[in-house]
Formats: C-alpha cells, sequence, structure tokens
C-alpha cells in the first residue's frame, strides 16, 4: 500500500512539474540536453506556449506541491550567489506569502480548540490573515485585557501531505543507498530520519510555544535579540497565541536604509546571535529565513533582531558542540593541521586517514576564503571544492548536524544581503575564543570553582563523617578482601589434592583392569610366574584406587 501512495505522490509531482512547463526547465540542464528530444515528442507540449517568467513557474510549483518543497525553497532564497536573481526574487516570496486557506476554516479550527466562538476569545479577530507560510497561518487579534496580539493556526489536513512527501524522500533515499556507491558516505536515511523527526515536531504548536519561551529566556534583557512572550492560556497543540510585535522585515533592505540602520552592526549582531545560541545556549533557532527575522529600528545604530516561528530548533550533544567549537578555533588560527585531527577523532572521517594529506586538502579549500568578506567569496566554488575533499576522503554526512548547517547557509545567506563587506572570520573569532577560554581556560578554572564551591562549603560539616566511613569502609574491604584470599587458598589446596587423587585412580584403575585382562586369558595363566605378576598387579591397583577413593 505504501509503495501505490509513493508512485501516486511522484505521479502528482510530474504532473504538478508538467503543468507549469518545468519539464522544458529541466532538460535545458546541460547533461540532459542530449535527451531534451523526449519533450518535445511528449504530446502535452505539442503546440504548447509558456510566457511567464521561470522564477514564477518554479515558485508556483513549489507552492502546489507543499510544505516541503516551499521549505526547500525559501532555504534557497538566500542563495543569491546560487541562483539568478530572477529565479531568487521570486522564491522570497514563499517566505510568508504561500496562498492561505480559508478564514472559515481557521475560525472553525479556533473555535474547536476553545470549545466557543472566536468572538468570546478575542475581542477583535482579523479575518484576512497577516501571513501565510507553508505549515500554518497568522491572523492579527485582540484579547479582551487589550493587548495586540498574533494567532497562528496549522494548515488543515497537513500532517498527511508531510507524510506523503516524507515516505517520498525515504523511497528516493532507499534507493540512492541501494544503487549509488557514494550513499554509505552521504546517509540519505538517516538524514531523511532526522528532517522527519524535525518536520513533525513543527506540526505541534505548544512545542513550538515552548521553543520561543525557552529562547526568549535564554535572552531575557539582551538587547540583540527579542523574541514575543507566548500566552500560554491560549495555546493548544494546532493553534497558538503570542505577543504581536512591530518590526522591519529583515529582507527589506530598501525601509532599512531609509530608517538609516547601521548595516554593519547588523551583520556583526547577527554572528553573535548565532554563535550565542549555537555554543553558549546549545538551543538555537533553526528556520532563520527572511520571512522569520525582523529589525527593531528604534535605535538605528544598535538596530535589535526580532524572530517568530521557533517550530523548528536545533541542540548539539556536548561532544559535537566542543568538536565543532574546536574546528572553528583551529580553522581561524589557520592550524589546519589540528582541524584534520579532531575529523578523525571525531569519527567524521575514517581512522585509517592520513592526516598530513587531509590536512593538505583542508588548506587548499579553506585558504582562498580566509579574511575574504562575503560578497568577495564563491560560494558555490567553495562548496564543490569541499564536496570534493568528502569525496576523496570518505568523509560521511553528519546527519544530527544537518540543522546546524541549515542555519549556517541561511545566516550566510542574510549576510549576503545585509552587509556583503562582512569579514565572518574576524567578527567570529573573539566569540569562539572567548568561547574556547570559558571551557577550557584560566576562566573555565575558576567558573568550575565557582560552580562547585557552594556545594563544598554545603558539605564541609559533613566532611569528618564521610571521612570516618571511607576509612571504615577500607578496612571491611580489606578484611574483606583477606578471607577472600584465604578461600581461594583452601580452594586451590583443595584443587591439588582432588588432581592428585585423580592421578591415583587413573594408575590404580589401569592397574587392575591390566591383571584382570592377564588372568583372563587362555595362555598366559599356565605360566606360574604371570599369574603371581598379575595378582600382584591386581593387588596394587585396588590399593591405589581404594586409597584415591578415601582421599
Amino acid at each position: 500500500m505504501k509503495s501505490i501512495t509513493r508512485l501516486l505522490r511522484l505521479w502528482t509531482i510530474n504532473r504538478v512539474f508538467i503543468r507549469h512547463g518545468l519539464d522544458e526547465l529541466i532538460f535545458n540542464i546541460p547533461f540532459l540536453r542530449p535527451i531534451a528530444f523526449i519533450y518535445h515528442l511528449s504530446p502535452w507540449n505539442w503546440g504548447k506556449q509558456e510566457n511567464r517568467p521561470r522564477g514564477e513557474r518554479i515558485r508556483r510549483a513549489l507552492e502546489d506541491l507543499g510544505p516541503i518543497f516551499i521549505k526547500f525553497g525559501q532555504m534557497l532564497s538566500t542563495r543569491r550567489d546560487l541562483l539568478p536573481d530572477d529565479i531568487v526574487t521570486e522564491l522570497t516570496r514563499l517566505q510568508d506569502r504561500v496562498p492561505p486557506f480559508s478564514s472559515a476554516e481557521a475560525r472553525r479550527m479556533i473555535e474547536k480548540a476553545y470549545g466557543k466562538s472566536v468572538t468570546e476569545v478575542f475581542q477583535r479577530f482579523e479575518t484576512d490573515p497577516m501571513a501565510s507560510a507553508s505549515i500554518a497561518q497568522v491572523h492579527a487579534a485582540q484579547l479582551w485585557d487589550g493587548k495586540e496580539v498574533v494567532v497562528k493556526v496549522l494548515r488543515p489536513g497537513i500532517e498527511k501531505t508531510i507524510g506523503q512527501d516524507v515516505e517520498l524522500m525515504y523511497m528516493m533515499a532507499e534507493l540512492l543507498q541501494r544503487y549509488w556507491k557514494e550513499a554509505r558516505r552521504l546517509r540519505p536515511v538517516e538524514v531523511v530520519a532526522e528532517y522527519e523527526k524535525t518536520i513533525f515536531d513543527e506540526l505541534d504548536l505548544m512545542r513550538e510555544a515552548a521553543n520561543a519561551s525557552q529562547i526568549r529566556r535564554n535572552f531575557e534583557g539582551s538587547t540583540t535579540l527579542y523574541v514575543p512572550a507566548i500566552y500560554w492560556d491560549y495555546t493548544h497543540p494546532n493553534v497558538m497565541v503570542m505577543e504581536r510585535i512591530y518590526g522591519i522585515p529583515v529582507g527589506d533592505i530598501e525601509q532599512l536604509k531609509a530608517h538609516n540602520i547601521n548595516f554593519k552592526r547588523l551583520g556583526e549582531l547577527g554572528v553573535e546571535v548565532f554563535f550565542t545560541q549555537v555554543f553558549r545556549h546549545n538551543f538555537f533557532h533553526a528556520d532563520m529565513h527572511p520571512g522569520n527575522i525582523f529589525i527593531n529600528a528604534t535605535d538605528p545604530q544598535e538596530p535589535q533582531y526580532m524572530a517568530v516561528d521557533f517550530g523548528i530548533v536545533g541542540t548539539l550533544s556536548p561532544a559535537d558542540k566542543r568538536y565543532l567549537a574546536e574546528n572553528f578555533y583551529a580553522f581561524f588560527q589557520r592550524d589546519y593541521k589540528r582541524v584534520a585531527e579532531l575529523h578523525v577523532e571525531s569519527g567524521w572521517v575514517p581512522p585509517s586517514t592520513r592526516v598530513d594529506e587531509f590536512e593538505s586538502a583542508i588548506r587548499s579549500v579553506c585558504e582562498p576564503i580566509f579574511n575574504l568578506p562575503i560578497k568577495d567569496i564563491s560560494f558555490g566554488q567553495f562548496l564543490l571544492r569541499l564536496f570534493q575533499t568528502a569525496r576523496r576522503f570518505n568523509m560521511e554526512v553528519q546527519p544530527q548536524l544537518v540543522l546546524l548547517q541549515k542555519t549556517l547557509l541561511n545566516i550566510e545567506g542574510l549576510g549576503r544581503q545585509l552587509y556583503p563587506d562582512l569579514d565572518l572570520w574576524s567578527t567570529a573569532k573573539p566569540f569562539i575564543e572567548r568561547w574556547m577560554d570559558e571551557q577550557v581556560g584560566v576562566r573555565a578554572l575558576f567558573n568550575g570553582a565557582k560552580v562547585n564551591l557552594p556545594k563544598l562549603l554545603e558539605n564541609l560539616p559533613y566532611m569528618p563523617n564521610m571521612l570516618h566511613d571511607i576509612m571504615q569502609q577500607t578496612v571491611q574491604q580489606k578484611l574483606k578482601m583477606q578471607w577472600e584470599s584465604q578461600q581461594l587458598e583452601t580452594l586451590r589446596k583443595e584443587m591439588r589434592q582432588s588432581q592428585r587423587s585423580n592421578r591415583l585412580a587413573i594408575v590404580g584403575g589401569s592397574l587392575l583392569i591390566t591383571a584382570t585382562l592377564t588372568m583372563s586369558s587362555a595362555v598366559l595363566p599356565a605360566i606360574l610366574g604371570v599369574s603371581l605378576l598379575s595378582w600382584g598387579l591386581g593387588t596394587v591397583g585396588l590399593g591405589l584406587l581404594g586409597y584415591s577413593l578415601l582421599r
């Protein structure tokens, strides 16, 4: 049944591509041009005239295909260095202008969640949505106490659509893993599994509200990032109510310029916010496309970021966080040997990898972009060389880092839009150095003492009793070990005695058997000497056997 569902979904995707004329674009890709005749032979393309721009066709196809494809388009919308401007401009419309579902349906879902009419819950509820995204849409409203809020409502039937797309992704990943030799290194099934967990977590608005509350608490009192408050009394798994904020969309460069925003400072603050979330809080906003970020322009020289939509957040294990921080630190020091060693130590490349060769490859990738402003870095060329290096050294994809890598792409894309002259390396270097000092330097020793000193002082009055208990346990352990040693020695003696007895029994039994066989012979008993010898052997054998049994 699953296979049929997947094939139907694949057919739907095909049909959408054909309806929007994307098959023409696909066959224009250089390595597919030799088989472009298939496009012209297809009956549905005979006499077809497509006048819409290619960017619009791509955007409309992604909208029709649903949330997962829309999110892919949102990520690409920040990559002006990888895609033509006309396509990127259209993809930016996916950030908060996805076609909305009906307001009547939104009201029905809200009333079902609260068990009462919308007018009883809100003093004012705006029917037309403020914004509509791939997973949900938001409406402006006002509570009866006068607070301005936004109401986020999940799209109806969204779980089924996402489930079908995830099943299709699994099918493609399994085919890749079976028939493509690179798949073992890229681990496509594990990557899809990680994405599945992330996307289904996003469908629970209670979880999103908790994520928002956590990040708000992490940045409480901060002037760099503001997170709106959650109204828990009005929040349900498919409806969430939060404080309404007023800011300039981060992608609206013209409006930011009109407010005389300090773009250099804005770029630096963006880097600081990212590294603070990842390394200090270990809890980061992983869906930072321009539709989710706003700017508070009250102080143009010290602008403040304002974030919404916390359905996707990321965390790192202590080991991954440590390895990443050390990699960044070594990179900023241009210590490529240490970068290579860390990749081997962390298991990201096989343990048999030659560090000197890997170091040389990393240097050839990283050195050309070092200390360059973002605008002068060819990100496409950098990715190409990085992939070549990864393939050569069998570097495995780390599924647990996919969200972080996606967030880095978004951050770097935003940086290109806001302040292309930003030197990402020199901006991030002091933060990483400070964090490393806090983890392994003198400051780490001081912080550790500061954290543990209250616990030490609290237990100080109990130290004499604790020392007495330890000494008593040590004595008891020694006595126990002496007793066990005596028991072992007794056991060894018994085993030696048993072995001697067994030897005597074997010898005695052998002599007795020999004597019996000799006496029972038809010829030998006639000889008196032989008879006496047999009786002697039998007597000795019987004696030895009896002695061994008695022992």
